[in-house]
């Protein structure tokens, strides 16, 4: 979605909401003073419509027994003919085989990556299945290289 000069959009994680808000231009005033040059967002519109659906939700609907998690993890790509690369991100779908998360590093199909959580209770390989671009966002779909004990979701 394009929004018109002086919008903006931000998806609100979550809660599958996209927020629209539109900003008056030119200088701004404070609801308590006549001043110009404060910061304050008078006049602000917020139109929410919660049908929309996030890139990762419509990736998750492709998978059986999937269930929503919030799972933080480090990402690390394994390098083969790139530069190693990481981002933190969180697992937000999981099947008790493959997990989804949104992603800004540049994966592609057949990669293998390595997810990691804070506590070391999660340190698993994994080979991206699938992924989805949708209006500037990526979501990713990984299948573990192999049993993890820990895994909270059980087959």
């Amino acid at each position: 979605m394009h929004s018109p000069p002086g919008q903006f959009t931000a998806c609100i994680r979550g809660v599958a909401a996209l927020a629209l808000i539109a900003l008056e231009p030119g200088p701004f005033k404070t609801a308590q003073s006549e001043r110009i040059g404060d910061p304050v967002l008078s006049g602000a519109e917020l139109t929410i419509a919660s049908a929309e659906q996030t890139c990762i939700e419509k990736l998750a609907q492709l998978f059986t027994g999937i269930s929503p998690v919030r799972i933080p993890v480090r990402v690390l790509t394994t390098g083969a003919g790139r530069k190693r690369l990481q981002e933190q991100t969180v697992i937000e779908f999981g099947t008790a085989q493959e997990v989804l998360f949104s992603s800004i590093l540049p994966l592609e199909f057949e990669d293998r990556i390595r997810m990691l959580n804070s506590d070391g209770s999660l340190d698993a390989w994994a080979t991206v299945v699938a992924v989805r671009y949708h209006e500037g966002r990526k979501a990713v779909a990984a299948r573990f290289l192999g049993h993890i004990n820990n895994w909270i979701i059980k087959p």
